[in-house]
């Protein structure tokens, strides 16, 4: 089955002025255009919410993933169009950006964030591939798909973390803090899942206790239950852990 973007492909690629190939230069500025539009517009979103990487680095991850998917297809001579694998580039840019994107994830005391930043990267990269591959539908519809991930889906996910929160708490090892989480936690019909401990680097007579509670009831009654249990533990620090 020809697609449309496979029909526009094969028009712009065989319009020539003059035998020169104005077309494929047409095709290919279209793509950078696109990519840059469709790319820069999920790194201005990560840039609204403050991460660390924003739209510059999502527009030098899609453009050079465009770039790169051009040179697959017309940048080799034609002598060797026997022996090309125009996919081989892009499998290369896939390993690459996974590694770009595993750098925008860090580990802190208020738990793992920028998996969600390592994620746009690479669909940055995808991005700039469909585009650099004259793919611009797809381009198009998987932008529209992702900015919705972004935004309406980040209020079910908020919703779905209230109701079955992980918890860390940091307070000193004298308190019996296993025992009063249990106690609090029954007292609010909340169950607890996970739970581990880890002493705190640099401060020995500290633990860290991370666990996931489940509210039975369904009451939204967070605040209440983090409240309490920061005033029976005695907690020096007690927060929800995210994957921003």
């Amino acid at each position: 089955m020809i697609t449309f973007d496979q029909k526009l492909v094969e028009s712009l690629n065989n319009w020539k002025v003059n035998e020169w190939p104005v077309g494929n230069l047409i095709l290919c500025l279209s793509a950078l255009v696109l990519s840059i539009i469709l790319v820069g517009a999920v790194g201005i979103e990560r840039e609204k919410r403050g991460r660390s990487a924003g739209l510059r680095t999502h527009l030098l991850v899609g453009v050079g993933s465009c770039i790169i998917m051009m040179i697959s297809i017309y940048g080799f001579p034609e002598v060797f169009s026997d022996h090309r694998d125009v996919a081989r580039l892009a499998a290369q840019v896939i390993t690459g950006v996974g590694f770009l994107g595993a750098g925008a994830i860090m580990h802190r005391n208020s738990g793992v964030k920028g998996l969600t930043t390592a994620g746009t990267i690479w669909v940055a990269m995808t991005i700039g591939i469909a585009c650099g591959s004259f793919n611009f539908i797809i381009a198009l519809v998987g932008t529209v798909l992702i900015l919705l991930v972004l935004t309406l889906f980040k209020k079910v996910e908020s919703k779905i973390s209230r109701d079955s929160p992980t918890i860390t708490i940091v307070a000193s090892t004298d308190e019996p803090i296993l025992g009063k989480i249990i106690k609090v936690s029954k007292t609010f019909d909340c169950t607890i899942h996970g739970i581990s401990t880890s002493p705190v680097e640099g401060a020995e007579d500290n633990v860290e206790v991370t666990f996931q509670a489940i509210f039975n009831s369904g009451e939204e009654r967070l605040n209440e239950y983090l409240s309490e249990l920061e005033k029976e533990t005695k907690a020096k620090n007690i927060h929800l852990l995210s994957h921003r």
